[in-house]
C-alpha cells in the first residue's frame, strides 16, 4: 500500500501514516509536467524527437529535451543514434517503461470517468 500507519511514540502517542518511499519516488517521476504524455506518446514505438514534439505541441524543445534525459536516467526511455543518418535519433521505451501501460490505461479509464475538460479545478 502507498500509506501505512505506523506505531511511533510521539507527544500525543498516536499512530502515524507513513508513506511509501516507492510509491512517493513513482509519483514524483511520473507527476512531473508532460511525464505521462510523452510516455503515452512512446507506448506507440519508438518516435523521433520531432514527432514527439509535434504530438505534444504545448511543450517547447527544450523542456522534452530535459525531459526525455530524466526518462532515460530513471531507466524508462532509451535513446538510440542511428549511426547510417546524420543526428537521427530515435526513442522508445524500455521493458521498465513498457510496464507502465497499464499504469497509463487505468489513469485514462480514471479521467475519463472523473476529469472534465470544461471543468476550472482541472
Amino acid at each position: 500500500m502507498a500509506i501505512k500507519e505506523v506505531e511511533q511514540k510521539n507527544d500525543c502517542d498516536s499512530k502515524q501514516k507513513e508513506i511509501c518511499p516507492k510509491f512517493e519516488r513513482t509519483f514524483s517521476i511520473l507527476g512531473k509536467k508532460w511525464m505521462g504524455l510523452i510516455i503515452d506518446v512512446l507506448l506507440e514505438g519508438p518516435q523521433r524527437f520531432k514527432h514527439i514534439a509535434a504530438t505534444i505541441p504545448n511543450v517547447s524543445d527544450r523542456v522534452l529535451v530535459e525531459r526525455l534525459k530524466e526518462l532515460e536516467q530513471e531507466g524508462l526511455v532509451l535513446r538510440t543514434v542511428d549511426p547510417n543518418a546524420t543526428m537521427r535519433v530515435a526513442y522508445s521505451l524500455t521493458n521498465k517503461g513498457k510496464d507502465l501501460k497499464d499504469v497509463m490505461k487505468a489513469v485514462q479509464i480514471w479521467a475519463d470517468v472523473w476529469v472534465c475538460e470544461e471543468d476550472p479545478n482541472f
